[in-house]
């Protein structure tokens, strides 16, 4: 049966690795990516709107601009080549769709784009539109800009973001592995795993984080970092392998991850962020209280981190270090030094005004 068909999935994403795409010599495989765009094509005749995420940039500005290591010896040479490749990536997805009657085009994202509510919104409307007018919009990193510290890493987690913000209910990682393994799948007796109804930390301890081709930077962990992302966002996500010819219109071995339908677009919004302004740690009441439901009381925090202002994203951890949940900080980082563990009236004594409810309201944080 085909991935994710036209018919129960109205808007569907697909990332594609560089392994794929570009071969050892840092060419363009064509003749595959004109059946994968020959798959595109079908699925938008069916009326599903289809957007790409595609990796590929670096190692074909690398091969251009003859950079060592794929482009990746520096990340001054990983910009360089993400700037010539990019054009030539455009390029080819251009002409290729364009054979099929498709008009392809191109999205560059940095992480805050997505990390920002505002910006998310308006990358978010304009994925609609462009789906809405039935373009296939292409999707990449800005690799070009991008630094160590904004950097996605990986087109996995950029794809499940991407499909949050275009209300995408599918996601289809093709991959140079077929799925997910209950150990590295090069291991004796490795076993396949079909489908995951929860990512938890069993299935996090199945991840391997090597990459076959070597020219990626993902690997299994992103992958799996990118399913928490897409179920938060109610989308399922599958990994399928590519090394197959018209891999979106052939049946073939994968592992489904089922989404979590449950969660409200700003509560999967939080979820699915990939950064944090700074993090709160709270007693093992304050914990039992979140899972119940209950907003974040300044007097169950026990420490505070970062610079941070009202409305920034904050990382709320455990007694233990973990993280249990993510919120929209009710208070400036000072403020919120000067009020943990304190219940109200001595808030308002600390604060010189009359304290907020909760230092995290439930109704702006969500639990990961």
């Amino acid at each position: 049966m085909t991935l994710f068909p036209p018919a129960t999935t109205p808007r569907l994403i697909v990332k594609i690795g560089s392994a794929l795409l570009v071969d050892a010599g840092g060419e363009v495989r064509r003749d595959w990516l004109a059946g994968v765009a020959a798959d595109i094509a079908a699925r938008t005749r069916a009326g599903q709107r289809v957007a790409v995420v595609s990796s590929g940039a670096i190692a074909l500005g690398a091969r251009r601009l003859s950079l060592p290591k794929g482009g990746r010896a520096s990340l001054e040479d990983a910009q360089a080549a993400a700037a010539c490749g990019q054009i030539a990536l455009a390029g080819v997805w251009a002409e290729l769709l364009a054979a099929e009657g498709l008009t392809a085009a191109q999205m560059l994202v940095t992480l805050d784009d997505l990390e920002d509510r505002r910006r998310y919104l308006n990358a978010s409307a304009t994925l609609d539109r462009l789906l809405s007018l039935g373009v296939v919009p292409v999707i990449n990193e800005n690799d070009s800009v991008a630094t160590e510290e904004i950097r996605f890493g990986d087109n996995d987690r950029l794809a499940a973001r991407v499909a949050q913000a275009a209300g995408a209910g599918g996601l289809i990682l093709l991959s140079d592995i077929d799925g997910l393994y209950d150990r590295n799948p090069a291991d004796p007796g490795a076993q396949h795993i079909a489908r995951v109804e929860r990512v938890d930390a069993g299935i996090a301890a199945m991840a391997d984080t090597r990459s076959a081709s070597g020219m990626g930077s993902g690997g299994m962990v992103s992958k799996i970092a990118a399913a928490r992302i897409a179920a938060s966002a109610g989308c399922d996500m599958a990994i399928a392998s590519g090394r197959i010819e018209r891999p979106l219109s052939t049946a073939a071995r994968h592992t489904l991850f089922v989404a979590d339908k449950g969660a409200g677009a700003r509560k999967a919004w939080l979820a699915g962020g990939l950064t944090a302004k700074g993090a709160l740690t709270i007693d093992a009441g304050a914990a039992r209280a979140l899972a119940g439901g209950a907003s974040l009381l300044a007097a169950g925090v026990t420490g505070v981190r970062g610079d941070f202002a009202r409305g920034d994203v904050l990382d709320i951890a455990g007694p233990d270090g973990r993280v249990v949940a993510r919120g929209l900080s009710e208070y400036p980082a000072g403020d919120a030094s000067a009020i943990i563990g304190l219940g109200r009236e001595a808030q308002a004594a600390a604060l010189g005004y009359a304290p907020r409810s909760a230092l995290v309201h439930r109704d702006h944080m969500v639990l990961v």
